[in-house]
């Protein structure tokens, strides 16, 4: 969570410490603040809440070329001015912006306050600050170091100090730090997206790896002071990527983005000769594809629930054991490794610590895991064996939509990988194909029935709590749609298989608790309909999304109707309009649909 931007170079440097959070507000804004360096001290300013709260605060004139800025989401002690970043030492020397959370920080602030020292928050952040003031190393990097070698738990750090004002060194252990190259100025971010107006170029910091930044380059080593090569690399996003583009919310151009996102997914992955999908990426042979019998997929959220719809196509296109699983409970469960499993780590930033937790503890038991990811670089993809881009763009808003569906796209291609090496015959690779190339046209005609969307996501508004319901296929969209609606409406959406609903959930349906029934052309809908009579029966209003073939009879069911694909596939387009019904319910009822409360985009913290 929470975003950190830094800068040295020869322009003035609040400017762009403003843009760059801005850029990275998604990733938390509780509070935000900025430290520049100025001719004999540091300048810090700290607010409670947005960054354009910190910009209208700012003194007209804060002139100085080296800073660090900070956007938090809280986790050690509220929003307050107190507990935003930078913190600082007590003689204001030496600057500290962090992202993690310090496991020890409460034993450490015990032994700073026996020591005499006066702490200013409830922060874990601020020990850092003191304990590297505190150091008797002879440079910045060596306090560091020491500093960091005292504490436990996850960071990414960037330090300033008065008395070494041509340099800011950065740490970084389970949270994303990286590094741009610019002409004669360098910039740090957590995230690629406050670096694109100023440079392509970005050098990713490993875990355990520090870094000195000076404004004509930087030197990357390790704990014990040996340095390591670092060389930049080239990033693929443009800057007007990351504008609005003249929707009114992100989260309303992300969904607007799907039919062409889904296009990038899949062009040069399809090869219709063999009806199979190319995954190079996978680093998988096909003899290493055929020996795996069992599929395993991990992610959290979102990402858990595409996981789901994954393990349903795996099963059924490559008929081989398959299931997903929160990674944010896997690791500490001692999970058993097995080394024909096939573990899939699903993520669209690619920083999700639970997800990264659990590829470690695959690679530490030695299985074999792929990612599927939206972010190149990133933590999670570089940890992998192999794996597959998910070419969604970038998702700036905290609930994902395009980079959903092109995980589910993914998890297709998987499944039609791993269905060629086996029993699946050419024909139906083909008819796969032909289903993911329709694709971005249904979802066309999906997003084009968002007025008639809008005035059901108006009606279900005003509910207090709503049930989303689907069997096997079904039961995954249904999560998904409760996920959507509950995190930017916040109205309590609870899914359940519909299967489910006689066993205990029944007995709070009434006319003031509505329900979204997913119900496909399939071989349940006799038995969806059923559980819609019994619904209607108890006096509850029910929405469907459906398709166009089911008939619905004698029941007075208002509808939304999603193209039909292939059954496997079915699960990608039903939850296109869930989409839109979260959009426009939170946009009726005035909420800020980017930045939900209490939530932010990329979860870097347990």
């Amino acid at each position: 969570m929470c975003g950190i931007v830094g800068y040295i170079g020869g322009q003035n440097a609040a400017p762009i410490l403003l843009e760059g959070l801005t850029r990275l507000e998604y990733r938390g804004y509780d509070s935000a603040g900025i430290a520049v360096l100025g001719a004999k001290n540091a300048q810090v300013h700290r607010v409670v809440g947005r960054v354009r709260n910190l910009a209208a605060a700012l003194p007209k004139r804060l002139t100085g070329k080296v800073g660090i800025g900070h956007t938090r989401w809280a986790t050690h002690g509220p929003a307050s001015e107190a507990n935003a970043h930078p913190h600082t030492s007590e003689d204001g020397r030496i600057c500290v912006v962090h992202n993690g959370i310090i496991d020890n920080a409460d034993a450490l602030r015990a032994q700073l306050a026996d020591a005499g020292v006066t702490l200013a928050s409830e922060t874990d952040t601020e020990v850092l600050a003191h304990l590297i003031a505190r150091s008797g190393a002879d440079t910045l990097e060596d306090a560091v170091v020491e500093a960091v070698s005292r504490i436990t738990g996850t960071y990414a750090i960037a330090v300033t100090d008065t008395a070494h004002p041509d340099r800011l060194v950065i740490a970084r252990n389970g949270s994303p730090l990286i590094i741009g190259v610019g002409e004669r100025e360098m910039f740090v971010a957590s995230d690629l997206a406050a670096l694109v107006r100023h440079t392509s170029q970005v050098a990713h910091l490993d875990d355990g790896e520090f870094a000195t930044v000076f404004a004509t380059g930087y030197r990357t080593f390790t704990v014990d002071e040996s340095d390591t090569t670092k060389p930049a690399t080239e990033i693929d996003i443009a800057a007007e990527d990351l504008d609005l583009g003249g929707y009114p919310h992100y989260m309303a151009k992300e969904i607007q983005e799907q039919p062409e996102s889904v296009e990038r997914i899949i062009r040069g992955r399809l090869d219709d000769r063999f009806g199979v999908a190319r995954l190079d990426g996978l680093n998988l042979t096909p003899r290493e594809l055929r020996g795996f019998s069992r599929v395993k997929i991990l992610g959290c959220g979102s990402a858990y629930y595409a996981g789901q719809v994954g393990a349903t196509m795996i099963e059924e296109l490559a008929r081989i054991p398959a299931d997903a699983e929160a990674a944010s409970e896997f690791r500490y469960r001692n999970p058993i490794i097995e080394a024909d499993t096939l573990y899939i780590a699903v993520s669209q930033s690619g920083e999700t610590i639970d997800t990264a937790f659990a590829v470690e503890e695959i690679k530490r038991k030695g299985g074999r895991v792929v990612g599927l990811v939206n972010v190149v670089g990133s933590t999670i993809a570089r940890a992998c064996d192999g794996g597959v881009y998910l070419h969604a763009g970038p998702e700036i808003a905290v609930a994902s939509t395009k980079a959903l569906t092109n995980m589910a796209i993914g998890f297709a291609l998987i499944a039609l990988a791993l269905g060629r090496v086996r029993d699946l015959s050419n024909a139906d690779g083909q008819r796969i194909i032909d289903a993911l190339r329709a694709m971005p046209g249904q979802i066309k005609s999906i997003l084009d029935e968002g007025p008639r969307i809008a005035e059901h996501a108006k009606e279900f508004a005003t509910a207090n709590s709503l049930f989303f319901v689907g069997r096997v296929r079904g039961y995954p969209v249904a999560r998904e749609g409760a996920q959507k609606f509950k995190e930017i409406s916040y109205r309590h959406a609870e899914a359940y298989q519909t299967s489910e609903l006689k066993h205990g959930p029944l007995a709070l349906i009434d006319a003031a608790l509505p329900t979204v029934a997913i119900v496909p052309a399939d071989e349940l809908t006799d038995r969806n309909l059923a559980a819609v009579q019994q619904i209607k029966a108890r006096g509850g209003a029910v929405l469907a999304v459906t398709h166009e073939d089911v008939d619905f009879g004698e029941l007075d069911v208002p509808r939304i109707v999603v193209p039909k694909t292939e059954p496997e596939l079915d699960p990608i387009l039903l939850t296109i309009p869930l989409q839109l019904l979260a959009y426009h319910a939170a946009l009726s009822l005035g909420y800020d649909i980017d930045k939900p409360r209490n939530l932010a985009k990329s979860v870097t913290v347990e």
